[in-house]
This record gives C-alpha cells, sequence and structure tokens, in this order.
C-alpha cells in the first residue's frame, strides 16, 4: 500500500502545497521553521484540516477529495502522537492504551487484553495500572505510541514526538521509537525540529520553508548537499551560492572562494565550521581561502565555542575554549578566517 497525497490548503495569505507519497514501512520526516507548514500538513492527513484542494489517497481508499469527499479523523485508519502525549488524566496507563480500540467498536475485555499485549511491546506491563500522573515522561510519552499503535493504523502520525523529554530521556525513548518503527509495517510521518530525531527516525527527509518542498531525499544527501540557509542550519554547515568558473567561485553575497572540485556554472559551496579556522593576521603556509571578519556573536555549541563572523562573506566557526582565551576572542575582535580548499565540497545548484 502507498499513500499518494497531495496537500493543498490555503488559509489567508498562506499556501500549503506539498505533494506526499510514503510507501508501505516507509518513515518520513517533515522539518521546515515555525510557520513552515508541518502542522498544517500533519493535520490534513489525521482528518482535522480540510484540503483546499488536492487529494489524500492510501492505495484506492480515498480520504479527501474537495469539493465531494471528506473523511473525518475518526474515520480514517490513523494513530497520533502528539508531544504532550494528551494521556487522560483518570485513567491508568491500561485504559488509555484500550481507549481507541473502545471507540472503535472492541469489547472492553477484548481491548484491554491488546491494550497489555501493547503495554509489553513498550516495557510497561508493570505499570498497567499507573494513572499519567504517576508516570515520568518518557513512560508517558511510550503509553502514548502504544495506544497509538493498538489500533492497528494505516498511519501514524507523530506530532514532535520526544520535544518535551529532558536529554537522557529522549536518548532512550528515541531508542525505542527507532526499533518500534522498523516493526511497523504501515506508514508513517513524522514532524520535528530535532536534526537528529530526523536523521535517526527516517527513511526520508522533507524539508517544508512557506508551504512549499525545497528539498527530499535520504537524510544523509540532505545532510551533505543542503540547498537552503535553513538546512545548511539544520545539517551544521555553512553555505554559499555562486557561479563556479574551474576551482574559482565567485559568491552571490560578496566574496570568492577556492574550491577543489573545478565547476562551471551556478553551485552551491558547503564546508563545516570546524573546517575554519581564525588567525590574529593573514595566514601564511599552504594555500588556502583567508578573508578578514569580525566577531558577531560567541555561544556555546555541543562541546565546541560557535563564532559567528561577519564579513565578504560571513561564516561560522567552531574553536575551542583554548582557542577563545588565546585569541582574546570578543565581540567585534577583528581577525581573519580561512578555509582550505580540499575542506570545500561543490555540487550544482
Amino acid at each position: 500500500m502507498t499513500l499518494d497525497a497531495h496537500l493543498r490548503v490555503t488559509r489567508g495569505q498562506f499556501d500549503l502545497d506539498v505533494p506526499l507519497i510514503v510507501a508501505a514501512g516507509e518513515v518520513v520526516a517533515l522539518l521546515g521553521p515555525n510557520g513552515a507548514g508541518k502542522t498544517t500538513a500533519l493535520r490534513t492527513l489525521a482528518g482535522l484540516t480540510p484540503l483546499t484542494s488536492g487529494a489524500i489517497r492510501l492505495d484506492d481508499d480515498t480520504w479527501d477529495e474537495p469539493p465531494t469527499l471528506f473523511r473525518p479523523a475518526a474515520d480514517r485508519r490513523v494513530g497520533v502522537v502528539f508531544q504532550d502525549y494528551l494521556l487522560f488524566a483518570h485513567l491508568s496507563a491500561l485504559d488509555n492504551v484500550a481507549f481507541g480500540l473502545r471507540a472503535r467498536g472492541h469489547r472492553r475485555a477484548i481491548a484491554r487484553d491488546r491494550a497489555a499485549h501493547w503495554l509489553r511491546r513498550v516495557g510497561l506491563a508493570d505499570h498497567a495500572a499507573a494513572t499519567p500522573r504517576a508516570l515520568s515522561g518518557g513512560q508517558a510519552q511510550r503509553v502514548a505510541l502504544a495506544r497509538a499503535l493498538a489500533t492497528d493504523p494505516a498511519l501514524l502520525l507523530l506530532d514532535e514526538p520526544l520535544a518535551a523529554l529532558d536529554a537522557s530521556t529522549r536518548l532512550l525513548v528515541r531508542s525505542d521509537l527507532a526499533r518500534h518503527l522498523a516493526d511497523y509495517p504501515g506508514h508513517t510521518v513524522l514532524v520535528t525540529h530535532d536534526p537528529l530525531d530526523a536523521m535517526v527516525l527516517a527513511d526520508r527527509l522533507v524539508i517544508i520553508e512557506d508551504g512549499t518542498i525545497i528539498q527530499q531525499g535520504p537524510p544523509a544527501e540532505v545532510a551533505r548537499r543542503p540547498r537552503s540557509n535553513y538546512v545548511a542550519h539544520l545539517v551544521g554547515l555553512n553555505l554559499y551560492r555562486g557561479t563556479a568558473r574551474g576551482t574559482t567561485v565567485d559568491l552571490a553575497e560578496g566574496g570568492v572562494l577556492t574550491v577543489a572540485e573545478p565547476a562551471a556554472g551556478p553551485v552551491h559551496v558547503v564546508f563545516p565550521p570546524t573546517a575554519v579556522s581564525l588567525h590574529p593576521a593573514p595566514p601564511a603556509g599552504s594555500p588556502r581561502n583567508a578573508w578578514p571578519v569580525t566577531i558577531a556573536g560567541i555561544e556555546q555549541h555541543a562541546h565546541t565555542i560557535r563564532v559567528r563572523l561577519d564579513g565578504i562573506p560571513p561564516v561560522l566557526a567552531d574553536v575551542t575554549p583554548a582557542t577563545v582565551a588565546e585569541l582574546r576572542l570578543g565581540p567585534g575582535s577583528e581577525l581573519w578566517a580561512a578555509v582550505k580548499a580540499t575542506e570545500t565540497h561543490t555540487y550544482p545548484a
């Protein structure tokens, strides 16, 4: 079975126009900045927001095709896991998981038996009688996942499923979620702001900006060849557009870079912030790109210090705390940035 959708929604000045195909067993992650249209896309698939035009089909079963057909959420084989769990506070974990089955007409004993099975699957058999208040964030999210999967949905929608968890809990739940998604035979659409969640959980990334798809592909390909500033920031790369003449690239925003791979015409050039070295004076030695920069900002980034540099072109650099101390780096400091041509990667724009 294949989910074949063309999601078109018009709301005031905003237009969502996203063609989306998801194969059985595939996990597709929707990423994009706030306001890009990710949540609207998810709501259309869930049956919470009707399409303005387009269609949603699961093989030969049509769920939404304006203006003649709209199947509400209760009549779609969809399971949803929300960011804030949305468990019923007055029900036990077992009854929360059984709720969807009961709503679909299963007898109480059958629903509770299947719910118990899914609590065992997610490692919470010993917490069947616990109310949501007695569960940790990670346990509550696993109950929410069990509730979504217990109804045997054809489509599983995950709306920022790990966002409410602390860092250590997120690591464990992400691992559990990856295992369950690998066993799930249906279609999965994940909305997330976290690039690590997307890279670990998804088979394919779909990047949405301003209501349209600007890039999609396997995570490794998207990470290696970003096509927008948002994607470059997401995967931690410096990205430039320009026109190549052999190994020289004239950048669209000013400046020139020497690259390792000869090319011609419009190109993207990328390199990681770790490839940028900072110097108090123009560097000598092996051939490299070097240009004057001024520090615009400094912040802790993972285990390094990320320095935002104004120049032609502007650039991000990751340096060690020792480098910050040695060069006495601070906002307004004037330096030279350098990047070896061999550290750059060039591809057609």
